[in-house]
């Protein structure tokens, strides 16, 4: 859009095609389209010629979106209308223009050709001869519209291409898959200041085309009401890329000049004519030649010669008519001079002056009769058009009744469509919520699954983990229970032993102790005895020996009675001794039988909460599974009801 932007000035730029006749019906020439496309559709009919007019508006180019002009042209492609905004005396005038084909500023060059031109080229290539012009004021993109963008460097064809090369390129393509046998000539022409150029003329004809004593190339008359160019160069093309430098060349030699519309504005009209001659052979084997011809023209401006700011160009287009007129007028004031000379009139021979009075008297009645048959023809006419309008009336009211009814039925269709549109959304809404819905509640059944799996699986080890250690406890605990009972009867047989033992050496001591008085009474007595052998020997003697007796027995005595202490004090303290720790040993196996039977009821205990927990467990994993099989029935209850709500929902949407 920027090129067309750039190319493109001001107001709409008109299309307007127009096929014509077959060779066979061509009665009128190319510059006779121009006049044809005024015409109404009986007198096209009449003359056989087939027009079309299109309009094509351009967008504002950059120049006029900083300058905020006012947006004045509004296209409807689909009623084909212009509409034209114009103020006039502060009130807003709208006109409406029909046309063939409108297309707005967003169109697009491929788009304009293959509605409007491509049909022309498949009746060129059927033999007719068509033209297609471009007409309208400096600045709306003529020349932009039939020749388009330059082409790229790299020889690709442009999306910005005009009527020109597409058309050159389906003729080609046409020509090519059908494998036929033809030829082609072009001609490039340029009508400037009412004289013809020829734009394909050598590099050393052209230097002097400004010459005045240059010959001009002459229009004329086939004889067969045709027109042709005289001494117009001909180019034989084989391949689109040839024609496509033959009009390169030509462009580059129209004249153009800066207006105040367009920079590089065209000042010539140019005409641009493909002629093709293809054979074929008729089923009967003759062979046919057709000739086609496709002219394609891009006509000078069309403007305010003070708005569009060409004073030069127009200065000597004005000239020359201005020399016509002084010829016109020198011939009127000589005949005015030479009638005052003669001061006669004007002379006119008797013949033709009678003739002249019949040929108004005839033209005189013939008018008179005319205009009776005119009034009668009037009057007709005026009865059959008040019935016809009568008629028109009633179809106008009932046009009118049934348009309201019409309207009455669209509006109320439209507010149902409304509704329906409002309800589709909200069921849309409700749609996606329970969309969103339905994937998060499968989203929690899978995470639940998962977790309901986890569960399962830590369930079963810890089931597996109890059921060991707890047969690990009841080993452990039998085989402590075991080994305290085997302790305890070992306990109890080392306290007999001891018990037996101590009461061995008691009962030993106490011998001891017996022999010990029995020896003590026997010394006693051996001393008795010794003491009255001795009491015989010396008497003298005796009273010493009787004082270390004495001393002797009483040291004897208190040993004795010592010894007699220690040992009873001894046996007293190794029967306490004893006798406690009887009491110690009691009191010991008393408190491992009861920690024993705690030890066997805890186990019992704990194997009783343990076998409850497990019983416990399986209830609960049970109810466990029936929750999750409601659940599950549950949840695919749901999911199909919301299944049937969405298919609901989807036909009624569609509906």
């Amino acid at each position: 859009m920027d090129s067309i932007q750039q190319q493109q000035r001001r107001g709409g730029g008109l299309v307007s095609l127009s096929p014509s006749q077959t060779p066979r019906s061509s009665d009128k020439s190319a510059r006779d389209l121009r006049s044809e496309s005024n015409l109404s559709g009986k007198h096209d009919k009449d003359k056989g010629v087939n027009v079309q007019v299109l309009v094509r508006c351009r967008p504002l180019n950059e120049d006029e979106q900083r300058a905020r002009t006012p947006v004045v042209i509004s296209c409807n492609e689909g009623r084909r209308e212009v509409c034209a905004v114009q103020n006039i005396a502060n009130k807003q005038i709208d006109r409406t223009f029909m046309f063939d084909k409108v297309f707005g500023p967003t169109s697009q060059q491929k788009d304009l050709y293959d509605q409007a031109v491509h049909p022309i080229v498949n009746e060129v290539l059927e033999g007719y001869n068509c033209t297609i012009f471009a007409y309208g004021q400096t600045g709306t993109g003529k020349t932009y519209t039939m020749e388009g963008g330059a082409r790229k460097k790299n020889g690709e064809f442009p999306n910005d291409a005009g009527v020109i090369p597409r058309a050159v390129r389906q003729i080609f393509n046409i020509l090519e898959a059908q494998s036929a046998e033809y030829s082609m000539k072009v001609t490039f022409l340029e009508l400037y200041n009412e004289e013809i150029t020829d734009l394909l003329a050598p590099e050393e004809c052209s230097k002097f085309i400004d010459d005045k004593s240059k010959k001009p190339i002459a229009l004329m008359e086939d004889g067969k009401g045709g027109v042709f160019v005289r001494g117009l160069e001909e180019e034989i093309v084989t391949t689109a890329n040839e024609i496509y430098k033959i009009l390169e060349k030509g462009s580059a030699k129209r004249r153009t000049a800066e207006t105040l519309l367009n920079k590089q504005s065209s000042r010539s009209h140019s005409i641009f004519s493909i002629t093709i001659h293809i054979k074929e052979c008729t089923p009967e084997g003759e062979e046919m030649i057709k000739c086609g011809k496709l002219n394609l023209v891009d006509l000078a401006g069309s403007e305010n010669i003070s708005r569009s700011g060409a004073r030069e160009i127009n200065q000597k287009m004005m000239k020359s008519a201005m020399i016509k007129d002084l010829y016109s007028e020198i011939d009127r004031l000589k005949q005015e001079v030479y009638a005052a000379r003669e001061k006669n009139g004007i002379y006119i021979p008797r013949d033709r002056y009678l003739q002249e009075e019949e040929e108004k008297k005839a033209m005189a009645e013939k008018m008179e009769r005319m205009e009776l048959e005119s009034e009668s023809k009037d009057k007709q006419k005026l009865e059959e058009t008040e019935h016809s309008l009568l008629d028109l009336e009633e179809k106008h009211r009932q046009a009118n009744a049934t348009i309201k009814e019409k309207e009455f039925l669209i509006s109320n269709l439209l507010k149902s469509e409304k509704a329906l549109v409002e309800r589709a959304l909200d069921l849309r809404a409700e749609l996606e919520d329970a969309a969103s819905d339905v994937s998060g509640l499968f989203a929690k059944i899978e995470r639940k699954d998962k977790i309901e799996d986890r569960n399962r699986i830590v369930i079963q080890n810890f089931q597996l983990q109890l059921t060991q250690q707890l047969e690990l406890l009841h080993k452990t605990v039998a085989a402590s229970v075991t080994h305290q009972e085997h302790q305890i009867k070992d306990m109890e047989e080392d306290m007999q032993s001891f018990v037996s033992t101590k009461t061995e050496a008691t009962e030993e001591l106490r011998v001891r102790l017996g022999q010990l008085r029995t020896m003590y009474d026997s010394g006693v007595k051996a001393l008795d005895n010794i003491t009255l052998e001795l009491d015989g020997n010396s008497q003298s003697a005796f009273t010493d020996i009787n004082s270390e007796v004495s001393k002797n027995c009483s040291s004897m005595e208190d040993l004795f009675s010592r010894i007699a202490l220690e040992a009873d004090k001894l046996l007293n303290d190794l029967q306490s001794s004893l006798h406690k720790q009887e009491e110690k040993l009691t009191a010991y196996a008393q408190q491992q039988r009861e920690a024993h039977a705690r030890a066997v009821d805890t186990a019992r205990s704990v194997s009783k909460i343990t076998v409850n927990f497990f019983k416990t467990l399986d209830m609960h994993a049970a109810n466990l599974s029936q929750i999750m099989e409601e659940a599950h029935t549950v949840n695919d209850q749901k999911l199909s009801e919301l299944e049937k709500k969405f298919e609901l929902l989807f036909i009624s949407s569609s509906l």
